[in-house]
């Protein structure tokens, strides 16, 4: 069983501090589009800018931030992004409480932590790399990815009842108390860690800024996932928002079922991610990546299928259930081989860029699954979603036979 295998001490607090984060953000799940409802009465299209432009702006944030986060020590840096996600989660209740809460903080607020996020998951990555040995990458990103899973089906319940029984701010109260948490939880690492220097002995070049993006695009195989995950991750967000609408607006469903259809699902996560070491050490990588590549993004075109009654909010599971084993299982394996392909001083900016590239293609393709919605209605937007997805299997890689890129001296590990 994955669950078992012993990662060490330090490994452990870096583990309780993602799941203590990971948990606060569960809770406070879809909380600023809630409040921005609720409190500042703000209208569909305000939602929909707070949904998508907040995340874009965050990714365009955190480009420069990516060689900052490479050239320093990388658990400093993740304290830092915990206290300024703290700080502003902090300040909407607050705010709330003073009477002078508004959609620009909402703004503001949704740009801040997207970027904070990003450039603490690519210090987070690169402290990962460091703490945990090549053999036991998997071991460590399935862990994560379970307990994401398991934290998105048991907070959004949870912070609903929460809202319900004390106000709108409280998850975001508890959310900002989770990056303190998470912020302990790495200072607990302990250890010496060196400070990285750029390759070239001297202070970072400016073209640092690209280095991420290089790497990804002249890697054959990290070309082939980056383009893949980025197309998956943002035709499958992009649908969230126009099953909302479906769901509540035209098929009738109560907020209950809705909230139902999405929380049962994510318990597929902790099967997939538990099962992926297994199905790697029997199948190998490559067919991992071609096979359930593949298998996560035939499904997406079903929800076309959903009806009102107890038949639809039943595909709706089914069809989110199958997406989320597959994705639970694929992403841990994508995630250990992107750290194994990555040099130790480009780890950062790699993941960086992965990760605005997804924001950016999340952002983009639900503007445009919106515009469509919008002309001819959500089932055929979902459609149009799904069909394009079903051309993604063609991105993945061909082979596993690219050389692994040459080790760069290192000071040693953290």
């Amino acid at each position: 069983m994955t669950g078992r295998r012993a990662l060490g001490r330090r490994f452990g607090w870096l583990w309780a501090a993602y799941a203590a984060s990971a948990y606060g953000s569960g809770l406070g799940f879809g909380a600023l589009p809630l409040i921005a409802v609720l409190v500042v009465h703000a209208g569909p299209a305000e939602v929909s800018a707070l949904s998508a432009a907040g995340p874009a702006v965050g990714a365009l944030i955190a480009v420069p931030l990516a060689p900052w986060v490479e050239f320093r020590r990388k658990r400093p840096v993740m304290i830092a992004m915990d206290l300024v996600r703290c700080a502003a989660m902090a300040s909407i209740p607050v705010a709330y409480a003073l009477g002078r809460l508004g959609f620009a903080q909402l703004l503001a607020v949704s740009a801040v932590v997207a970027a904070a996020r990003i450039a603490f998951n690519a210090a987070s990555g690169a402290q990962l790399k460091a703490l945990v040995r090549p053999e036991d990458l998997l071991v460590a990103n399935a862990r994560f990815e379970s307990t994401n899973w398991s934290a998105i089906a048991v907070g959004p319940p949870l912070g609903g009842a929460a809202i319900g029984l004390f106000g709108p701010v409280t998850t975001v109260l508890a959310d900002a108390g989770s990056y303190l948490l998470s912020a302990l939880g790495i200072g607990a690492i302990g250890g010496r860690e060196e400070a990285p220097r750029p390759a070239d002995g001297g202070r970072a070049r400016a073209g640092a800024l690209l280095d991420g993006w290089r790497h990804l695009l002249g890697d054959p195989g990290l070309r082939a996932l980056y383009l893949n995950s980025v197309l998956v991750s943002g035709l499958i967000m992009a649908t969230e928002p126009l099953l909302a609408v479906l769901l509540l607006g035209r098929l009738g469903f109560a907020p209950w079922q809705y909230g139902l259809a999405f929380a049962v699902p994510c318990l597929g996560g902790l099967i997939g991610s538990r099962l992926a070491r297994r199905v790697v050490a029997r199948h190998g990588r490559h067919r991992v990546f071609r096979t359930v590549g593949t298998l996560r993004a035939v499904w997406l075109i079903g929800l076309v299928l959903v009806r009102p009654g107890a038949v639809g909010l039943l595909t709706v599971i089914a069809v989110e259930l199958a997406i989320i084993v597959n994705m639970s299982l694929f992403n841990p394996v994508l995630a250990a081989y992107r750290l194994e392909r990555t040099p130790e001083e480009l780890v950062a900016r790699t993941l960086s860029a992965w990760s605005i590239g997804q924001q950016a293609a999340i952002a983009a393709l639900t503007a445009l699954g919106g515009l469509l919605a919008d002309a001819t209605g959500p089932r055929t937007a979902i459609a149009v979603a799904g069909l394009l997805i079903l051309a993604s299997p063609l991105l993945l890689p061909r082979h596993d036979r690219t050389p692994l890129p040459a080790p760069a001296p290192s000071p040693g590990r953290a």
